[in-house]
């Protein structure tokens, strides 16, 4: 996977249900499990009841972030996670949400119940990939919206003096030798700081 829509439908189809975190007017955090319903190539969608705190939130902050992750264990999970704006798009999408998700009319059973209900989407922002299940481990950062991904992580400068160090502390094979300088693979690296932590020379750097 290498585009946000091919983990918007990770996301959707394997996961579904996910963690959100909002925050309240206290400027403390909330979280909630919500189901994703549908999305797109730009897009996540998902949908709550007029009536909740959850919905207040939302058209307050216009913002929210989101986990899930998929695995029987630690070692075998997948997980994604996103933030960014999220805007109610009210009754767009509810029909095909219903079609896609049959489960929800066991839920609200009639039209009348229907009317509490308010499609939110989430179309600016980025997001992380996390494959555990793999050695050595994955990590990926996507964007979508015309979002930027900040770039995060560490990174060996020319000061790297070959003596070793990074390497036998790295747990997840994320460091590459080299004839000038060792080198972080980004998509292996977890950032647990250890290689930052022990550099004799202050050779690595903090993004």
């Amino acid at each position: 996977m290498k585009e946000a829509k091919d983990y918007f439908k990770f996301l959707v189809e394997e996961i579904h249900s996910t963690t959100f975190a909002t925050v309240d007017d206290n400027g403390l955090p909330e979280t909630c499990v919500i189901d994703l319903m549908l999305c797109d190539d730009e897009a996540l969608y998902f949908l709550t009841a007029k009536g909740k705190g959850f919905y207040d939130r939302l058209i307050k902050r216009k913002f929210v972030s989101l986990s899930g992750m998929k695995g029987l264990d630690t070692m075998s999970t997948k997980a994604v996670s996103v933030k960014g704006k999220v805007c109610c798009i009210g009754k767009e999408k509810l029909d095909e949400i219903f079609e896609k998700n049959t489960y929800i009319n066991e839920i609200y059973t009639s039209e009348e119940s229907k009317m509490a209900l308010a499609v939110f989407k989430i179309y600016q922002g980025v997001g992380e990939y996390v494959d555990l299940s793999v050695k050595p481990m994955i990590k990926r950062t996507f964007s979508f919206g015309g979002e930027n991904v900040e770039k995060r992580g560490y990174e060996i400068t020319d000061d790297c003096f070959l003596c070793g160090k990074c390497i036998k502390v790295c747990s997840f094979n994320a460091i590459e030798e080299a004839e000038e300088k060792y080198k972080i693979t980004e998509d292996n690296c977890l950032e647990c700081g250890n290689c930052y932590s022990v550099c004799p020379a202050g050779a690595v750097i903090k993004y």
